[in-house]
């Protein structure tokens, strides 16, 4: 689709897209690794102000949406909130994981949606991709140090006791120790500084 080009020219990255009703919705997210190096440059994390990456979202998709001649959507807006989880899905790019957790086909579980432009139409999609779990021998299910992702779900007071305890698996430093597991995730790019970054917005303490 055309709108990739003008997407990586700002760090940016067409993780999906799809129709619906009678729109286009497309799908952003970092373009790995190059994203991070913008972000930390941009006035949004310089000015010490709360929320820079979702400042940041807001100003850099924004301004594609109004190029694109489309509305720009976030995953804050609301309530009520957009679908991201359902579009991402209906993307045939995003599936859900052995964990629970959304997968994507190149981001794998480093998965990260800033935004969306919704534009009138029907547009040409990207192509959609093939699940990485098909042919994984899911060290997700077995990465978590103290077993907070379960068939129960996802058990956050256990996950943060971990976290603000010993961190065994140093998951504060590079980021939750299943997302780092997946192989898909480990091709993807991100660095270690931004998945501390989120880890420190998680997990203030």
């Amino acid at each position: 689709m055309t709108c990739e080009p003008s997407a990586e020219s700002q760090h940016l990255q067409v993780l999906g897209s799809l129709h619906d009703d009678g729109d286009t919705v497309v799908l952003l997210g970092p373009y790995e690794p190059e994203f991070w190096a913008a972000f930390t440059g941009s006035p949004e994390y310089q000015d010490g102000a709360p929320d820079p990456m979702d400042r940041w979202s807001k100003r850099v998709i924004g301004a594609l949406a109004h190029a694109w001649g489309g509305t720009a959507v976030f995953p804050s807006d609301g309530p009520p909130y957009p679908p991201f989880q359902a579009w991402a899905r209906a993307s045939g790019r995003a599936w859900d994981s052995p964990v629970g957790m959304l997968v994507h086909d190149t981001a794998g579980l480093w998965i990260s949606y800033r935004g969306a432009v919704r534009i009138p139409g029907e547009l040409p999609l990207s192509p959609s991709g093939t699940m990485p779990c098909v042919s994984c021998a899911a060290p997700c299910l077995s990465a978590c140090p103290v077993s907070a992702l379960g068939a129960e779900g996802y058990d956050v007071p256990v996950c943060k006791e971990h976290l603000n305890g010993l961190d065994s698996a140093q998951c504060m430093a590079t980021g939750c120790a299943v997302r780092r597991s997946c192989p898909a995730s480990r091709n993807y790019g991100r660095l270690p500084a931004q998945s501390e970054f989120h880890m420190k917005a998680f997990n203030p303490r």
